[in-house]
């Protein structure tokens, strides 16, 4: 899959879906995730159909199920990809479905296709997928993106080495815990950033899901872990700043910095969603 991506990257047009139809059904707000997968159909020669708020824009106003929602979708569409605000909408939706379905981010659930880009970051930043070590920061609680990534990441046996660095009030959850034990990948807490910065080779910072958690966690865990000019420079030259975006305080970098400077990676990454989202449809969809 990552080889079609670096395909799409040399040349980003095709018309391998020409004649289908992805189905866009999105219960939660997305720039990234929802563009670029329309954005990837377009360009392989294929269509969508949809609502950026299906909250607001669908029979779900009127008391529709999730359920009958997908079962109707499913005969107008080749494909769904579902964002939903509950966690386990995904799988549910699923077993109704009768095309493939793409979970795009469920609650506090899972976000598997950015998991599959940042894993794809990684390689094109490092130029391997073995050997590295990953802070991951800021709210692991309800931080959907750092558990897929975690699963993914469960899937190598390369020397990898997770580092959890949060606030106490929102830390990774026991089951990704568990998950990483019975797969044998290293990992560890920490809450001083700043001292585990000079030895990683990626920082994935998140922000802290102020519309998931109450607003005491919330006020208690804002501005904890920032990443701005004073330490900044503790990154080693090789080392990247990922985010899966947005960003709200925890990066603070100027403008010439997040264009400039090879350590920020995290423009790279949203624009490796495309590439990697056009590789997962035409391997899904293309016949």
């Amino acid at each position: 899959m990552f080889a079609d991506a670096d395909s799409f990257r040399r040349k980003p047009v095709s018309n391998v879906l020409d004649g289908k139809i992805l189905g866009v059904l999105f219960y939660e707000s997305s720039t990234r995730t929802r563009h670029s997968f329309e954005s990837a159909m377009l360009r392989l020669g294929g269509r969508y159909i949809g609502t950026e708020n299906a909250r607001k824009f669908s029979s779900a106003v009127k008391g529709e199920s999730l359920e009958d929602t997908i079962r109707v979708v499913s005969g107008y569409s080749d494909c769904i990809v579902l964002r939903h605000n509950k966690t386990g909408a995904a799988s549910r939706a699923a077993a109704v479905s009768t095309v493939p379905l793409i979970n795009a981010g469920d609650g506090k659930g899972q976000h598997p296709t950015q998991a599959l880009l940042d894993i794809y970051t990684i390689q094109k930043e490092l130029g391997r997928l073995d050997n590295f070590k990953i802070a991951c920061v800021g709210d692991l609680a309800s931080g959907r993106t750092v558990r897929s990534l975690c699963y993914l990441l469960g899937k190598f046996d390369n020397n990898i080495e997770i580092i959890f660095i949060s606030p106490k009030n929102l830390r990774i959850g026991e089951d990704i815990k568990d998950y990483l034990r019975r797969n044998k990948i290293n990992f560890r807490e920490e809450t001083d950033m700043n001292a585990i910065l000079p030895y990683v080779d990626i920082a994935y910072m998140t922000r802290i899901q102020k519309e998931r958690i109450s607003p005491a966690n919330y006020k208690k865990a804002r501005g904890k872990y920032v990443i701005n000019m004073k330490n900044f420079g503790l990154l080693r030259p090789e080392a990247r700043l990922m985010h899966p975006l947005p960003h709200k305080e925890e990066i603070a970098l100027p403008s010439k910095i997040v264009d400039n400077d090879p350590r920020v990676a995290y423009i790279r990454q949203a624009h490796n969603g495309l590439y990697t989202r056009m590789a997962l449809l035409s391997h899904m969809l293309r016949d």
